[in-house]
Order: C-alpha cells, then structure tokens, then sequence
C-alpha cells in the first residue's frame, strides 16, 4: 500500500512536531490526544483514518510511510512513538511478527536522520508485559534479534498468537535497548513502554476469543483494573519529554504491577 498524506505541518512552525504510527484507535489514538493538547503537531499514521494512510506490514509500506512523516513535518520530526500493533488473535500469525517487530523497527529507524535535526528528539516503541512470560528459548526470539525476516516469519506461523505477540514485542524491547549506543550518539533517546491489559479495540478482540479470552483475564494485577489508554499515553508523553531528558535505553513497565508480582527478582 502506498502511503497517502491529508495534510502537512506549516513550515517554520516551532511547535513540536511528533509522529504516531497506529494512531487511529486505542494507545495510538490516546497517544495523539494527549500530544496535541500539550501543544505538540502530530502526524498520524494508520492504515485508515489517519493523515498518513500506510500499510506498516511490507517493507514498502514503511519506506513510503518514512517519506510521508518526513514530507508532512518538512524533514524535521522532533518525536516518534512506533504505537501500531497487531493482537495475539490475528491470522495468520506471521501477519503479528511483520507489523509489531519488522514494522516498528523499520520506521524508527527510517526516521532517526529526522529526529536527529529535532529539538530535545525521542522516540518510544510500545512493547508488552507480555514480553516478560514467553519462552525464552523459542527459535522465533533469535529468528527476530537476527533480523531473519524470512525465518521469523515462517516460524511464527508454526506458533500460536499469543506466542508470537509475546516475541514480538520482547524482540522489540530488546531491539531499543540494543539501539542505545547508537541513537544516543546520535543524540536521539530511545525508550520503550511496556503495558499489561489496557482497554482497547485490540484487547477486546482477545477476550472474545475462546482462547485467548480466559487466558488475558487469568492475568493478575496489583491494581486490580486494567488500564486506560490515557494513562498510557501520559507515559508515553513523559519520555517524549524535557522531564525524562537522562532516560535513555529503557523499558518502562506500565502494567498496574503485574510484571512486579510475576517476576519480582528480574531486575
């Protein structure tokens, strides 16, 4: 799919300029609202509904994504928050790996030269509690930190959706983490934020499958609730932020304290 822009960012507009991928619903669109009404310019980017229409599946559709960002914002992008995803119930499977791991990357990386001419630039990739309870063996987590595309892709669709939702996003924490030296150097922070159940479009897909449903409301959490995607967006804002000026490299667990409780010694 090739990408298509609605609008762009007035030139010589001193605001910050931040772009969101999967901005049209749940986190994403949260993320957008709470960016704009702290005064930031963002440009969207879905595969509908969104400033930047995409397909962030194909590596063509995050090439033309990158252009499009980088046009709209007139080539300086002081922010990026890679929010697009893909649920444990999605068919086929692989589907999961190309957009939550391949497409993430892709995009972060495609608009670091932007970032770097950006005032205070950051980025944040979404990742997942999740990525703390997959198995840490599986041939699908060294298929992805490898950049096997091809094998990854044929391995995930050997696995269940939920196993490739959790590698994909453990992938892509470790991915930020691995990037620290290089984008700092770069001068640009990179985090990630890594949610428990949080009430969206994409987890009521979950809970409706007979699966998967039991199993995400098995999940304890300290807090007892689950999250609303404005109280992950005002994380993810944080770390865009002046306020999080040292934090740089790492992953941000906003779960209501369920990785705490499931892992308490993993730090």
């Amino acid at each position: 799919m090739t990408a298509t822009v609605s609008a762009s960012v007035p030139e010589g507009d001193e605001d910050r300029v931040v772009a969101v991928t999967g901005a049209a619903s749940g986190i994403g669109a949260a993320v957008v609202a709470e960016l704009e009404a702290g005064g930031a310019r963002v440009v969207g980017v879905d595969v509908h509904d969104a400033q930047v229409v995409a397909d962030l599946s194909t590596p063509e559709g995050c090439a033309e994504a990158v252009r499009a960002v980088t046009e709209a914002a007139h080539g300086r992008v002081d922010g990026a928050v890679a929010c697009a995803g893909l649920g444990p119930h999605v068919r086929p499977t692989a589907g999961i790996a190309r957009v939550n791991y391949f497409g993430a990357l892709r995009v972060l990386d495609g608009l670091l030269p932007a970032l770097r001419g950006g005032t205070g630039p950051a980025a944040v990739a979404i990742s997942s509690n999740s990525a703390g309870i997959t198995p840490p063996d599986e041939p699908l987590l060294a298929a992805l930190a490898a950049e096997d595309e091809a094998g990854a892709l044929a391995r995930a669709e050997a696995l269940d959706g939920a196993t490739v939702y959790g590698m994909s996003k453990l992938a892509l924490a470790r991915a930020v983490r691995r990037r620290a030296q290089a984008w700092g150097a770069a001068g640009v922070r990179l985090n990630a934020v890594a949610p428990g159940p949080v009430d969206t479009p994409l987890l009521d897909a979950s809970r409706a499958d007979p699966t998967l449903g039991p199993l995400v409301d098995a999940l304890p959490i300290p807090l007892a609730r689950r999250a609303r995607p404005q109280e992950i967006a005002s994380v993810v804002a944080f770390l865009l932020g002046a306020r999080s000026s040292y934090v740089h490299g790492s992953v941000l667990f906003a779960d209501g304290g369920s990785d705490a409780l499931l892992r308490p010694d993993e730090v």
